[in-house]
């Protein structure tokens, strides 16, 4: 459902025709919560929500009337926010000065960007958000702050993409459990007129905002399983 403008990379055609675009992941988390919203928020589901899978994989996704439009996931599962392991948003230039500087070939390229980079490249301790959290190791401090900062500029931007935003709904392991993520990033979009309930937010309640945010923030498990059985199932 992303319109050819939002799939374009600025490359030439023919790489484009060959297949060179901007696909996005985590879709089957995404029309698992696109499914549920109207039960949860009725206003949500039928206007604009950044949806924001956070988990060893992670990305954001934006719905307007229960549609995908845009994702912070390009033509691989490195693109967009840092992961666990996995870089995000990468300049390629980094990449044509590894392969120079370097002499690194794409296994080591791809060893890299996969395995080595994200929150336990940062970190240099883990890439598991919760060790992160338990520990006071400056690398750490500076991991979950980056996390936190790539995900807010990747709202900002979905909502301009949007244009306007009325819920955000956090899914994935992260941000299912991770209150203090959650925290984070909903106070650094007061601009928006987000505004947490920090008790709800403490006890991992389905709503994290306070009855007076302009934005819902909401917290539901996604069920990426029901979604392939399902289809499946229509598919017999």
């Amino acid at each position: 459902s992303h319109s050819e403008v939002e799939q374009r990379y600025a490359l030439p055609d023919a790489l484009h025709q060959q297949g060179i675009r901007r696909y996005g992941f985590h879709g089957l988390s995404y029309q698992h919560i696109a499914a549920v919203l109207p039960q949860i928020d009725a206003r949500a589901a039928a206007g604009k929500t950044v949806v924001l899978h956070l988990g060893n994989g992670a990305s954001l996704c934006a719905l307007d009337a229960g549609v995908s439009i845009a994702s912070s996931m390009g033509f691989s599962a490195l693109d967009g926010i840092p992961m666990a392991t996995r870089c995000g948003q990468l300049d390629p230039g980094v990449l044509l000065h590894l392969m120079a500087a370097h002499g690194m070939d794409s296994a080591a390229l791809e060893e890299l960007l996969y395995r080595r980079s994200g929150l336990l490249g940062i970190s240099g301790l883990s890439g598991d958000m919760r060790v992160l959290l338990a520990s006071d190791a400056p690398g750490a401090r500076i991991a979950i702050a980056h996390f936190v900062h790539r995900i807010v500029r990747e709202v900002g931007a979905l909502a301009a993409t949007l244009g306007g935003l009325d819920a955000l709904v956090f899914t994935g392991g992260i941000g299912e459990h991770a209150a203090p993520v959650r925290a984070a990033v909903v106070e650094r979009l007061g601009w928006l007129g987000a505004i947490l309930d920090p008790a709800a937010n403490a006890a991992n309640a389905r709503r994290i905002s306070a009855d007076d945010s302009r934005i819902g923030a909401w917290v539901i498990a996604t069920d990426e399983e029901q979604v392939i059985a399902r289809q499946t199932r229509a598919l017999l």
